[in-house]
């Protein structure tokens, strides 16, 4: 068995001055092309099923699932701009009156065409959906699916005001009151996500009716915001305004975007603070009370992973930008120690931040629960970008590292395989009967949902996976940064002409990676492979012979290339291993998981049966491969086959009493019930204990301490982010290591 591997425990690392700094800039997502078996499939997913399937949603065309509203506002609004301009003056504008933060129909079946309904930021529903098609049309044109965004376009762009201001929530409710509660109505939250949206759509289609109305958006937000006297001295209670205005900024070339960045975050923290000054009918605080939105201090002076986990990473990733456009070293210590937080402290195996529902928040150092971990997907996608944005900056491996880990498990466990039914929270482990009847563990899901009315997790995995292919590297002039292990093809510019990379990974089978790259010719260019973390160091470097000038630097190896065409082979060592937390992690102390390269394992009750928590590892016993196929077969107590749904249904619990009595029960094929797609699935021999002291209470709830009895049991592992698509069940991540 390879060594157990151990997370390191150390205090916060503060950078040293000074900040080194190498630019790196994504591809856009046309200049990628993923044929990986694995990803590419994915990807099919959201553009075939997901990103229609949502389209329904938004709809309200999906009976079984909750309710948007969100076209259903933005068709009520677009009636009233036409009334407004049909009356004339004789219109009478609404009067604001809060209908609370979720405003529902009496009737869910006939809500009234004016009213607004939803959440106060139901508008990024729509938002989020058309960045996701953006990304998919540009890899792949589809004139049915563009003629829709086409249709949806039309509707949101004639909801807006006049002066260019788009959030349907005041329009619908009454405009006397927008921007007057920024800590909570969502309103640069929702200019954001349209931004963002109709960034990709405008690349995707070269159509900019979206992204005129977005910039109009911006442009009024602008002239409405700053330090100057009659301006709101505010900023974004949920933050990603900032991240999108830079991408707006580098877009169109206009400094006003780039300012009101820099102004959004600049201000933030700083004193009198804005959200006790707009909320002065709450007790005054010295701002520490306001750590939730991290306002308790400038950004420059943060130095904890603090509040609501996704606004976090999100502000995060608008400071990683603006230290980049703008040459902040401040601010890129800043974003390096805030990393640092994140990763050395308050992270989870599985790539989940965000330890506590309370708040959807950080908890504190190493409080990282399993049963009850939020570990929102948004927030996992929120890591992702903050760390494409820290690469972009400082190529460390550290940065993609944890983007891969964040990918291959949470992001993707948010989604069932059939891409209909997705998880919010996504736990490390989960036993349904307490879900259903502790009210602590209320939030936790077993099986996923087919929609939440607050349905931001949804729709950002479809964006994130859609547009996946400008994670996999980062360029600058004379580099190719490799960060991500896919099949596909990239294109970049190199000199006078382009350097083009292909690669046919094999890493989730047997760590192979092929690269040829093909440069102009007497252009100095290098190629620089990321050495991912999980392999230790332990790799290959073949189709070279005797190569000189490579160097290894923050986890990258560095190759120059002299020819006009190189090709090489990188072999990771993807054996499995044990992993244990660091021992200031109370939770999993005593506790192993299996990774096998970035893929975290599980064992779920279909394959192990009831109680997983009297399993144990034998660190001695290294876990197998096995094929798929191998875990076509659902144990349980029923002999009827499950019906054909992949994820949302409760079903019985296997039945009791551990492998014997499974093996009694008998099995039933579920052809399909899970699909690796690539992956590895794994087996190993381990134990499972039985209490065995003598009873000194006549229900026998408690027992002299006894050494218990072990059985020999086989423990079968799936990969993370495939738990919960063959019913409900018990899951867990970790497992005791057995006594020696």
């Amino acid at each position: 068995m390879e060594p157990i591997y151990s997370s390191s425990e150390h205090k916060i690392s503060i950078p040293p001055e000074p900040v080194q700094v190498k630019i790196s800039v994504p591809p856009e997502p046309d200049q990628v092309k993923i044929t990986d078996v694995f990803w590419a499939e994915k990807m099919r997913l959201v553009r075939e099923v997901v990103i229609p399937y949502q389209w329904e949603l938004l709809n309200d065309r999906v009976p079984e699932a909750e309710p948007s509203y969100c076209m259903h506002n933005f068709k009520a609004a677009a009636r009233l701009q036409e009334k407004k301009r049909k009356e004339g003056r004789a219109y009478k504008a609404p009067v604001y009156s809060f209908r609370g933060f979720q405003a529902l129909p009496e009737d869910p079946r006939r809500p009234e065409e004016d009213q607004f309904y939803g959440f106060v930021f139901q508008d990024t529903d729509f938002s989020k959906w058309i960045e996701a098609v953006g990304y998919t049309l540009s890899q792949h044109p589809d004139p049915e699916l563009e003629r829709t965004a086409d249709e949806a376009i039309d509707i949101v762009c004639r909801a807006q005001e006049e002066n260019g201001y788009l959030d349907t929530y005041y329009i619908l409710n009454g405009m006397d009151k927008a921007f007057t509660n920024l800590r909570d109505h969502h309103e640069l939250y929702c200019l954001g996500h349209l931004v963002e949206g109709a960034v990709s759509y405008y690349k995707a289609t070269g159509k900019d009716r979206l992204l005129k109305a977005a910039c109009r958006f911006a442009d009024h937000v602008y002239a409405r915001f700053g330090k100057e006297e009659g301006k709101f001295h505010g900023y974004p209670g949920h933050e990603i305004a900032e991240m999108a205005l830079f991408k707006l900024y580098e877009l169109t070339g206009k400094e006003a975007y780039k300012d009101l960045a820099c102004y959004f975050i600049n201000e933030r923290g700083t004193k009198p603070y804005y959200f006790e000054q707009e909320h002065p009918e709450e007790n005054a605080f010295d701002g520490t009370k306001d750590e939730y939105h991290q306002a308790h201090l400038p950004v420059r002076e943060q130095k904890e992973a603090v509040g609501h986990a996704v606004r976090a990473v999100y502000l995060y990733s608008g400071m990683a930008d603006m230290a980049r456009i703008t040459g902040d070293e401040t601010l890129c210590r800043a974003c390096r120690t805030l990393w640092n937080s994140i990763t050395e402290e308050k992270l989870y195996i599985t790539g989940g931040i965000g330890g506590t529902h309370v708040g959807e928040a950080f908890s504190y150092p190493y409080d990282l629960p399993n049963d009850t971990a939020y570990a929102e997907t948004c927030a996992s996608v929120g890591l992702v970008f903050f760390a494409r944005r820290m690469l972009q900056m400082d190529p460390d491996s550290r940065y993609a590292d944890v983007m891969e880990l964040a990918l291959y498990n949470t992001v993707l466990a948010g989604m069932a395989q059939d891409g209909k039914s997705f998880f919010y929270v996504n736990p490390l482990e989960a036993e349904p009967e307490a879900c259903r009847r502790d009210a602590r563990k209320s939030y936790v899901e077993p099986v996923r949902q087919k929609w939440f009315g607050c349905a931001c997790c949804p729709p950002n995995i479809a964006r994130l996976i859609s547009s996946l292919g400008s994670y996999v590297c980062t360029a600058s002039e004379d580099t190719l940064y490799v960060h991500l292990f896919l099949s596909g093809t990239v294109s970049v510019k190199a000199g006078d002409g382009d350097a083009v990379l292909d690669v046919d990974s094999d890493l989730l089978k047997t760590g192979r990676v092929s690269f040829r790259v093909r440069k102009p010719e007497n252009t100095p260019y290098t190629i620089a492979v990321r050495i991912p973390g999980w392999c230790r160091d332990s790799y290959r470097l073949e189709g070279l012979g005797d190569w000189a000038g490579d160097y290894y630097e923050k986890g990258y190896l560095y190759l120059p290339l002299a020819a006009e065409e190189t090709s090489f082979d990188m072999i990771f060592d993807i054996s499995p291993v044990y992993v244990e937390a660091s021992g200031k992690v109370r939770e999993d102390e005593g506790k192993l998981a299996v990774m096998r390269g970035p893929v975290v394992y599980c064992s779920e009750e279909a394959d192990n049966g009831k109680d997983l928590h009297l399993l144990r590892f034998v660190p001695e016993n290294r876990p197998e491969e096995v094929s798929e196929s191998w875990f076509g077969v659902q144990l349980g107590s029923r002999k009827e086959a499950l019906s054909g749904e992949q994820s949302g249904s409760r079903t019985e619990a296997p039945a009791e009493g551990g492998t014997e009595a499974l093996a009694e029960a008998g099995t039933k094929e579920l052809p399909g019930a899970l699909s690796g797609n690539g992956m590895v699935f794994l087996k190993v021999q381990g134990k499972r204990v039985k209490k065995q002291g003598k009873a000194f209470l006549a229900s026998g709830l408690y027992h002299v301490y006894e050494p218990p009895a072990e059985e020999e049991a086989e423990i079968r592992l799936i990969p993370y982010h495939l738990w919960a698509n063959r019913g409900e069940g018990e899951m867990t991540v970790y497992l005791r290591a057995a006594e020696n």
